[in-house]
């Protein structure tokens, strides 16, 4: 592992390639089997400028870090108000993202048959304890595309669900959503099913299956999972990751689902993951047309496609596959009422990052 000291030595021209001013950078751990890194000039990016845009995330109060990765390597990232990259970042509601991908995964190993099963053929045993319940007809790809049919208000009923004794039974008794069509909503509860669903389906506990299916392709070596009161990971957030580690999952959805030449998650899951399957009923500026893929929001933003995790308090994943451009943010979470201002601060510099390569 480089130390800073090794890091300030080595020269201002090197530490600035890596984003930072010289002597000004946090430290950044190197370890065996991680990022290929060089200076953002080698991949067609302009150093001066995006160092220019980086330290302007100094001014972001919430901020805590930036990594950017072109065509495989990591160009930049930036660290803020004492964070580091070996931190073990929250990135909230993007373990939704991850969700899915597990999804994608267990599709393709035919331990899930299809999106069109619904919840009471994929939990029969939890829907029997529930057994007038709504959520139980649900598909997963309505569970997947936001459109569940089913009532929940993350504003009010967050904190239920997080603390509920039987995390299952109380996503199931979710009331029907009597609107039509079904409109898109927002629904934690419904996410939080994709966890006793995979571990039903795959026999291990989700955890488990990101170790096996995703992390260790990855190297992704260290991570946090909240548990819920049942002492089960949580698949609608909870995940903590370095920053290093969350740009590898963001680029390897932009590869299409490939890591370093291997395929890690089906090319074909990622293509209908990342387009949309319908209006997201969220936006944030300067992303136009905003739609909702699989757990992944999408839109366009300078023109190019892009598809986006979204955690609460503005942790993006956001892929820009055209550009081979992969840029990823953490921040710390907002009052609800300073949340949105966050989100669009947040994201107005990622916009400008991609800007550059566009």
């Amino acid at each position: 592992m480089q130390t800073r000291r090794a890091w300030c030595t080595a020269g201002a021209a090197a530490l600035m390639a890596l984003g930072g001013p010289a002597c000004g950078a946090q430290p950044v751990d190197a370890l065996p089997g991680d990022w290929t890194v060089a200076p953002p000039d080698t991949q067609g990016l302009s150093s001066t400028a995006l160092n220019a845009v980086l330290d302007d995330g100094s001014r972001l109060e919430a901020l805590r870090s930036v990594v950017v990765v072109r065509a495989g390597v990591l160009v930049a990232e930036r660290y803020y108000a004492g964070a580091s990259a070996a931190d073990l970042l929250p990135i909230n509601s993007v373990t939704k993202s991850v969700a899915s991908m597990l999804v994608g995964q267990a599709l393709d190993q035919g331990r899930i048959q299809s999106l069109a099963e619904p919840v009471r053929r994929l939990l029969p045993d939890a829907v029997q304890h529930v057994p007038d319940s709504a959520a139980a007809e649900l598909t997963l790809a309505q569970i997947l595309t936001a459109r569940s049919g089913v009532v929940y208000d993350y504003r009010t009923e967050v904190s239920a669900l997080a603390s509920a004794a039987d995390p299952v039974a109380y996503a199931l008794s979710r009331p029907a959503d009597p609107q039509t069509p079904v409109p898109w909503s927002y629904n934690d509860a419904a996410v939080s099913l994709i966890a006793p669903i995979l571990a039903r389906a795959q026999q291990l506990r989700l955890e488990q299956v990101a170790e096996r299916d995703l992390f260790g392709a990855l190297g992704i070596e260290r991570y946090a999972w909240q548990r819920d009161r049942l002492g089960m990971a949580q698949s609608w957030s909870g995940l903590r990751l370095r920053p290093r580690d969350l740009a590898k999952l963001a680029w390897l959805m932009t590869d299409s689902g490939r890591w370093q030449g291997r395929q890690v998650v089906p090319a074909e899951w990622v293509a209908q993951s990342t387009r949309p399957h319908g209006e997201a009923g969220w936006r944030v500026a300067p992303i136009a047309e905003p739609g909702y893929g699989y757990l992944w929001f999408t839109g366009r933003l300078h023109g190019h496609a892009v598809a986006w995790g979204w955690g609460y308090g503005a942790q993006f994943a956001l892929l820009v596959p055209a550009l081979q451009l992969a840029v990823c943010t953490a921040a710390t979470a907002p009052r609800p009422q300073a949340l949105a201002a966050q989100n669009q601060a947040v994201m107005a510099l990622v916009a400008r990052v991609v800007s550059l390569a566009a």
